[in-house]
């Protein structure tokens, strides 16, 4: 971090810019920056929250960019945009996000970096949250809003600033920067399809492991485990829901209505210990193992581990109950690739009710690489009664291939025999689903990178109630 220049974040309100922005401006930085959502009026808490937080917004429009900057950009941002264009005419220093945040995870002498396709945002939380329990103050910088950290004063609390050494972070693979990561502690959940090919995400996982000091692999994930092969014993930490070679072991699962309950037992230990998380899903006790695993990393016994773990609270939009209303339950999730929508189907099913889906794709790219696996997991995980609904994909500008849309999905799960069916506006998919709706039944609305599904979510909540006591 540059203290003598002050740093101006492009989409400071973004999930992954929001976080950063604080932990800089709590180490005594000066930060601005500028958002498209504040352009449009949207979200204004949030950007209440950053202004309260010390932080100078700005148009998006070039105005707030001056010559002595830093100006960090997402590796999304198109060279179009006028504060990009104006950082180059005044001279600015352009610096990707992922490159700063790098800076700061590097230079801290306990960095924790928690990878995978999937489960890394609770893994982070999970981890953040034992750490604090147990008084060791970390800095935790993650891409979703921690629960445990929620109050008045922080209602977007995804960052978390302590005065140790420990500097937890949830690390991307999406656009290949966690090249630049080198963990002493690497956390590994899972590899599989998502916004790159297979091929290209196993060496890039493979060289975040390597660089790592230890590294806690997922025995359960056939491409984490194979990532055990040729690595000394003693610099990996393995945990399983099934695999009884792992040094981290859940058993006696019992799904519950308000989370999940298991044993976790360390190899050579005397005796398992009793888990009962608030968060539910068998996926939700595999991120369990893997905090539990790094924090034992930092010293933090089994028995602290389970006992913060008794008060995880979760993390927003992770299988989120946003309310219910005439025996009809609406549910916001972040579910986006096949991986994590399995996860939330199977976590749903473990008990009784319909469920109304309504999935938005977080961009054409992403669709049009996973359209197959998509296809082949909702047809697989949907029950016959269930109901698939979807608009096109969510589009912020820019160019993009269009060539595979929402409608290549449905046609394809309808032709594996489920009932799925696509809008081309969301509002009309919106009234559909209120429609729909009987006691019983959930209502899942899936998707990631768009704010608006939340508040999306809320108002399908609303209707539904208005609707029902008609």
């Amino acid at each position: 971090m540059n203290p003598d220049r002050p740093y101006f974040l492009c989409g400071i309100g973004g999930s992954g810019m929001l976080p950063l922005a604080l932990i800089l401006r709590a180490r005594g930085a000066r930060v601005m920056g500028s958002d498209r959502a504040l352009d449009q009026g949207r979200l204004s808490e949030k950007f209440d929250y950053l202004r309260a937080n010390g932080i100078e917004l700005f148009a998006q429009d070039g105005s707030g960019i001056t010559g002595e900057m830093i100006v960090v950009t997402s590796s999304a941002v198109e060279e179009t945009v006028p504060d990009v264009m104006a950082a180059r005419q005044k001279g600015a220093k352009l610096m990707l996000r992922a490159a700063l945040l790098a800076e700061l995870f590097n230079g801290a002498p306990n960095a924790i970096g928690v990878a995978g396709t999937s489960g890394k945002s609770t893994t982070t939380a999970m981890l953040g949250w034992i750490l604090h329990a147990r008084g060791r103050d970390p800095t935790v910088m993650n891409g979703a809003v921690m629960k445990n950290f929620i109050s008045p004063k922080a209602p977007f609390a995804s960052a978390l600033v302590g005065k140790s050494d420990l500097f937890v972070s949830e690390v991307d693979e999406s656009d290949g920067s966690i090249a630049w990561f080198s963990p002493r502690v690497a956390v590994l959940n899972n590899i599989a399809l998502d916004h790159k090919a297979m091929a290209e995400l196993r060496e890039l996982f493979r060289g975040f492991v390597a660089r790592s000091e230890l590294a806690i692999l997922n025995l359960d994930n056939a491409e984490t485990a194979a990532l055990t092969a040729g690595r000394a014993a003693k610099l990996s930490l393995t945990y399983s829901l099934s695999n009884a070679k792992a040094d981290l072991l859940a058993s006696a699962i019992e799904p519950l209505p308000d989370g999940i309950a298991f044993e976790v037992s360390e190899r050579n230990a005397a005796k398992p210990e009793k888990v009962r998380l608030r968060v539910p899903g068998r996926h939700n006790v595999s991120n369990a193992l893997a905090a539990i695993g790094a924090a034992r990393a930092a010293g933090v016994t089994l028995a602290e581990s389970v006992f913060a773990l008794g008060e995880f609270s979760g993390v927003r939009r992770r299988l989120e109950i946003v309310g219910s209303a005439g025996g009809v339950t609406v549910i916001d999730d972040f579910a986006h690739n096949p991986d994590k929508i399995a996860a939330t189907l199977s976590t749903l099913h473990d008990f009784a009710g319909r469920l109304l889906v309504m999935f938005q794709p977080h961009g054409f790219g992403p669709l049009r690489l996973m359209k197959d696996a998509l296809i082949d997991c909702f047809a697989a995980n949907l029950l016959a009664d269930d109901i698939l609904l979807m608009p096109e994909p969510v589009y912020f500008g820019g160019t993009t291939d269009r060539s595979v849309s929402s409608i290549d999905i449905i046609k394809g799960v309808a032709a594996r025999g489920r009932a799925a069916h696509v809008y081309s506006d969301r509002a009309e998919l919106g009234r559909r689903l209120v429609e729909l709706a009987q006691p019983g039944d959930r209502i899942v609305v899936m998707g990631a990178r768009d704010d608006t599904l939340s508040q999306f979510a809320a108002e399908l909540l609303t209707q539904v109630g208005q609707l029902r006591t008609l």
